[in-house]
């Protein structure tokens, strides 16, 4: 397989896999979109469960006033009745009293009675609410509890077509490295495979050896950057590094060779000065 065409294979491989994991996180963040709402929901059905719970309250404060205040009546018009069958004056006081307690306790009631209704109509209007808001948030989940289940089917779908894509283009393409380009790029922000401009990686900005970059420019197979593991591939420009030696001319360690060579020897250059003075003397003679 050319080079060439396997990066080009690669770049597609990466489109792919950027649709695909950008479509799988959306899946996988669906179901936090009706989060909120099941928190207010949670919220309403513990508000509401309170609110029924003063309403109960309330309900039977308010029935045992009426109740209270019947009696109070009753026994304060059997008393009256009785006013016209006493025969004595502390007959008369004892029963006067129990009639003026009773209007006074009636009267108490009364109050109480008129205040509690007022606390009743309030809790019974909260608990409507309640009750409202409760099946307007269960409507509105279920909604979109539906067309999450759409979207999430659809998603996975073309989920489903674009690994049938990634498998159809890798075919051929070493599965360790397919594996670790998927990694790289969910790791790298959607970037797996970037040219070498001169001795820089233009995934990460840094600087490479000559050598390592002569490599990836002549290399037959594929090469992973040093810093960032992101995928290498040579883009050929107008102007080149200074520093970046071709290979069929010789490598920078080849220079350094050829300077161990002349330390070996002990090349100081005496030679050459002695050998000069030799001549100009014979040429005196």
């Amino acid at each position: 397989m050319l080079m060439e065409d396997l990066f080009e294979r690669l770049k597609k491989f990466q489109e792919l896999l950027l649709e695909r994991v950008a479509l799988e996180e959306e899946i996988h963040q669906l179901p936090k979109s009706i989060a909120a709402q099941e928190e207010v929901l949670t919220r309403a059905r513990k508000a509401h469960a309170d609110k029924a719970a003063r309403f109960e309250e309330v309900s039977t404060k308010v029935s045992e006033l009426r109740q209270n205040l019947t009696d109070t009546m009753a026994q304060r018009e059997k008393s009256e009745q009785q006013m016209d069958s006493i025969s004595s004056p502390r007959e008369f006081e004892a029963l006067n009293k129990e009639i003026t307690e009773a209007g006074q306790r009636e009267d108490q009631f009364r109050k109480e009675l008129k205040r509690e209704e007022e606390n009743f109509k309030e809790a019974e209007e909260e608990l409507k609410a309640a009750v409202t808001l409760i099946e307007a948030q269960e409507q509105e989940i279920a909604e979109k509890r539906a067309r999450i289940k759409n979207e999430e089917s659809d998603m996975n779908a073309r989920v489903k077509k674009l690994r049938a894509e990634e498998t159809k283009i890798t075919n051929g393409i070493d599965s360790e490295v397919v594996f670790k380009f998927e990694r790289i790029i969910r790791s790298k922000q959607g970037i797996g495979i970037v040219p070498v401009r001169g001795t820089i990686c233009s995934g990460c900005s840094m600087i490479l050896p000559a050598e390592f970059v002569n490599e990836v420019r002549q290399s037959n197979k594929i090469t992973f950057c040093p810093y960032c593991s992101r995928v290498l591939y040579y883009q050929e420009g107008e102007a080149q590094d200074e520093y970046l030696v071709d290979i069929e001319s010789g490598s920078l360690a080849d220079l350094d060779d050829f300077g161990d060579e002349g330390e070996d020897e002990g090349y100081d250059g005496s030679d050459d000065i002695d050998s000069g003075k030799d001549d100009m003397d014979g040429s005196e003679d």
